[in-house]
């Protein structure tokens, strides 16, 4: 029953895209991409519900993150580290839940896929230079899952990774049912990275650069994979977006704009300052990683180690759990309220203190072996860096400038993107789109461009390559 189920399927897809003028013999991929797009967006929709309902029932329920003292919360440092606070059982649940989920992730994936193939967008890069844009079916519902029990449990990471990963393997299966050749399946893999990235982010226009710009570390890009990228990110944003909504991630004050051409010298400032951070958090990511890849031989402690080591630092800081978007929230809000004129909630310490215990955290997590993406880390690291130099900023520069913390939290962001991950163009787009600021684009433009430059070399993703030339695609 079950082979005549999947033989009929085929055979539906064949006689869709078996008719005259056929997006195939164009080259184009239009029709396949309308079909990726739809069947990724579907699956980030019941990506997002699992998630959610995680969430709510492990880091929410169990460990009652919501309920404890968070500096995002504008919670003073003395009520966060009271005794009475710190000796809360729930507060001690946070020191083992983390490593709890991404050991269960970890014998996940290890039971029912490769973990050589579910490591997120890295090992999706992989397979479009390497295999041919073979992904596995598999990878759908097990990288989901895995992935959504270890960040829901408190793991630092984010979904991007997973989802990419899992919108490339629709991509490849879809290519492979309708028996397309490897040019066509490495096209509609990555027409299936977009969609997933466009999806999740509620960013359209970012998930579809994001599909022919994430391949190489240099400003390279494949261009076959522009118009399918750009359908499928389409069609899966709006099937998303049907069921939560068209609102952006995250709101931002309506006064930040650039309306001074002078405040591209603090700006230009805070490129370097993201380049040097940048540097460190993928220098730190990577001895992380090495060190417990050559010190614990056992995959299963590794992960237990990495989930530990985050719910001690989650222990006294609970933003540092899960995605910590509230953190960007947050740092949109810098300088806005009496809450940050004294030290404790989120002042320029705090920011720069979350910095460094996010780098660590996710690093722990991710590089230990943990089921998470490293994108979303790498946008609060650049937010709350680019918030605590915006508040600096604000306190040293002449009242002509205008400076607005707010608006270096976002360029931050996009500046620690593009030079981390290598992708200037989605992250100039990416930021905009999450935040609903379209007026910060010059200075995004600024930042990424200095920051991507004065970072040739540096990647968190290894299985990227340098050019088209280098790549075994075009070889």
């Amino acid at each position: 029953m079950k082979e005549k189920l999947k033989k009929l399927w085929i055979g539906v897809l064949k006689f869709l895209f078996s008719g005259k003028g056929l997006s195939v013999k164009t080259g184009r991929y239009v029709s396949e991409s309308i079909v990726v797009g739809a069947f990724t967006g579907f699956i980030v929709v019941a990506f997002r519900a699992a998630l959610d309902f995680t969430r709510r029932w492990i880091l929410e329920g169990i460990g009652k993150r919501e309920s404890l003292s968070r500096i995002s919360d504008g919670a003073a440092i003395g009520r966060m580290y009271s005794l009475e606070a710190l000796l809360d059982w729930h507060r001690l649940l946070l020191l083992v839940l983390p490593a709890a989920g991404a050991l269960l992730g970890y014998l996940l994936i290890k039971k029912f896929s490769s973990v050589k193939n579910a490591r997120g967008t890295g090992s999706a890069i992989h397979a479009y230079h390497y295999e041919d844009g073979y992904v596995p079916g598999a990878v759908i519902p097990i990288k989901s899952v895995a992935s959504i029990i270890t960040v829901g449990s408190g793991g630092s990471g984010g979904y991007e990774g997973p989802i990419t990963l899992v919108g490339a393997s629709c991509g490849s299966v879809i290519a492979r049912a309708l028996n397309l050749s490897v040019r066509a399946r490495r096209i509609l893999m990555a027409a299936g990275l977009s969609a997933g990235l466009g999806a999740l982010f509620q960013a359209p226009l970012a998930g579809a650069l994001f599909g022919f710009e994430i391949f190489y570390s240099s400003s390279d890009v494949e261009y076959e994979t522009i118009i399918p990228c750009f359908i499928a990110s389409a069609v899966s944003y709006t099937i998303y977006a049907w069921f939560y909504g068209w609102l952006p991630l995250f709101t931002m004050p309506a006064d930040c704009a650039f309306q001074n051409g002078v405040r591209l010298l603090p700006y230009f400032i805070l490129a370097i300052v993201v380049t040097f951070a940048v540097r460190f958090y993928i220098s730190f990511f990577r001895y992380t990683e090495e060190k417990f890849f050559w010190s614990i031989r056992s995959g299963a402690l590794r992960v237990v180690v990495g989930g530990l080591l985050t719910g001690v630092i989650g222990y006294f800081v609970p933003d540092i759990l899960g995605t910590s978007y509230q953190v960007i929230q947050a740092s949109f809000t810098a300088g806005a309220s009496e809450l940050f004129e004294d030290f404790g909630p989120l002042t320029i310490a705090g920011f720069i203190c979350f910095f460094f215990m996010k780098t660590a955290a996710t690093a722990f997590t991710v590089g230990s072996g943990g089921s998470a993406g490293v994108f979303a880390p790498a946008l609060v690291c650049g937010g709350s860096l680019g918030a605590a130099f915006g508040l600096i900023c604000s306190r040293i520069c002449p009242a002509s400038f205008g400076i607005h913390p707010a608006a270096f939290a976002l360029v931050g962001m996009a500046g620690f993107l593009a030079s981390a991950i290598r992708i200037p163009l989605t992250s100039i787009v990416m930021v905009a789109e999450i935040s609903g600021n379209h007026s910060l684009l010059v200075p995004a433009m600024w930042v990424c461009g200095i920051s991507f430059w004065l970072n040739n070399g540096w990647s968190l993703y290894r299985s990227q390559v340098h050019n088209r030339e280098s790549s075994p695609v075009h070889s």
